[in-house]
């Protein structure tokens, strides 16, 4: 029988990608010099696509595949709650495939620990109390599409942001159950997450939070979005939740704590990963790392969630409009929108927080002068009179922590 030649017009799978089918299968592929572009393994198409935002909303943005990485459009997130099909998806290599809930452990180490301690699932749910807190995450990039000159990393706009209800139990009382010494700096954790090289020794991203962040009443070990089990890609069966820090320290697929005696020092905690220059910087400047400061927190933001932007009324008619504000440990204050640039500006009807970390649902009613194009912009204002800005804050590098004030276009007939 003659050997198969494939035709030129395919496009072969590279040896990175092959390398990464091996390592999910646990072996190598059989006659791999045939597969051509775009082969998806059988056998991991029956365990669950890595790479697949199944159970996600339809109209999520994809911003890169390999890993998954997906922001949810602005008026998709008007609900108070955050619904889990509505949550952004932030990767940074391959969610577990294979996940058995009934051996799966978190160690608790490290210098500063008392003892190592191991716990299973079943472990964490049967020796603590439970806990369910409606609790804000963001991304440090979200929003950095608009910097300029542009910064390294995935463009989000305004979408990688959420509020949802998380349950779980807190993560001091299992610290307090193992022990923690006087020396104790920072936390960090590890996950079950696989470097997109296939190479399962290679640690994907290990980040952490100062000891006081970790020993907060609402930081969390999270097993349950919503009252029900986490996605995949949100971290199942286990993660860590922080709000006012970086989505990144809410560790997914977590396995391991360890408790420091000096900040952690994991991938994407050092250099300048998730940092930003400890003092101001001209646009395009180059800042050595020691000259960069880790984000221990949020700054004051919000999003005009409904309309859509693009939306047509009738001239003499109001339009109602909502969204959402927010600003880590501190309540919103004042929440005020514009429809003249920012010349003039009205207050909006505020919604108190669910609890601590929760973000906070406004709403409006304008009402327009005359027919033409107009813009609504948004502007949130915290407990310490800290109020956006209406244009982009101080660029950084890596593209972090841009809390503009908000805006969307509106057409009056």
């Amino acid at each position: 029988m003659p050997h198969y030649k494939p035709t030129s017009r395919r496009t072969f799978l590279q040896q990175t990608t092959l390398a990464t089918f091996s390592g999910l299968l646990g072996t190598e592929i059989a006659f791999a010099e045939h597969i051509f572009e775009g082969w998806t393994p059988l056998a991991l198409t029956d365990l669950g696509d890595p790479f697949s935002l199944k159970g996600k909303h339809k109209d999520l943005v994809v911003l890169n595949d390999k890993p998954i990485n997906a922001e949810v459009p602005p008026h998709l997130l008007n609900d108070k709650i955050t619904p889990t099909d509505k949550l952004f998806v932030r990767n940074n290599g391959i969610p577990p495939i294979e996940v058995d809930t009934k051996n799966w452990t978190l160690t608790i180490e490290g210098e500063a620990a008392k003892q190592k301690v191991v716990l299973t699932l079943a472990d964490l749910k049967s020796k603590f109390k439970h806990y369910t807190y409606q609790l804000t995450l963001e991304c440090g990039g979200n929003g950095r599409s608009e910097f300029n000159p542009p910064a390294k990393g995935n463009q989000w706009t305004t979408g990688a942001v959420g509020s949802p209800k998380w349950t779980g139990v807190k993560l001091k009382e299992v610290l307090e159950y193992v022990g923690i010494n006087a020396n104790a700096i920072y936390i960090g954790y590890y996950g079950k997450d696989t470097h997109l090289s296939g190479d399962p020794k290679k640690v994907v991203i290990s980040r952490g939070v100062p000891i006081n962040k970790a020993l907060e009443e609402e930081s969390l070990i999270a097993w349950a979005m919503n009252g029900e089990d986490l996605p995949l890609q949100n971290g199942y069966p286990l993660r860590l939740v922080f709000s006012d820090v970086p989505a990144s320290t809410s560790g997914k697929w977590l396995y391991k704590i360890v408790v420091r005696d000096r900040v952690h020092d994991g991938p994407k905690m050092t250099g300048q990963s998730y940092r930003v220059p400890c003092e101001p910087v001209a646009a395009g400047s180059t800042v050595a790392d020691e000259k960069m400061c880790i984000i221990e927190d949020m700054p004051v933001k919000s999003l005009i969630t409904y309309p859509k932007t693009g939306a047509v009324i009738t001239l003499g008619r109001t339009l109602d409009i909502s969204g959402q504000a927010w600003a880590g440990k501190l309540a919103i204050k004042e929440m005020h929108c514009s429809i003249d640039y920012g010349a003039t500006w009205q207050k909006c009807t505020l919604d108190a927080p669910a609890n601590r970390y929760a973000w906070q649902h406004w709403s409006a009613k304008l009402s327009f002068p005359q027919k033409g194009y107009y813009e609504i912009w948004a502007r949130a204002t915290d407990g310490n009179s800290e109020m956006q800005p209406m244009v982009l804050p101080g660029w950084n590098p890596r593209g972090y922590l841009n809390n503009a004030c908000h805006r969307i276009a509106v057409m009056v007939k």
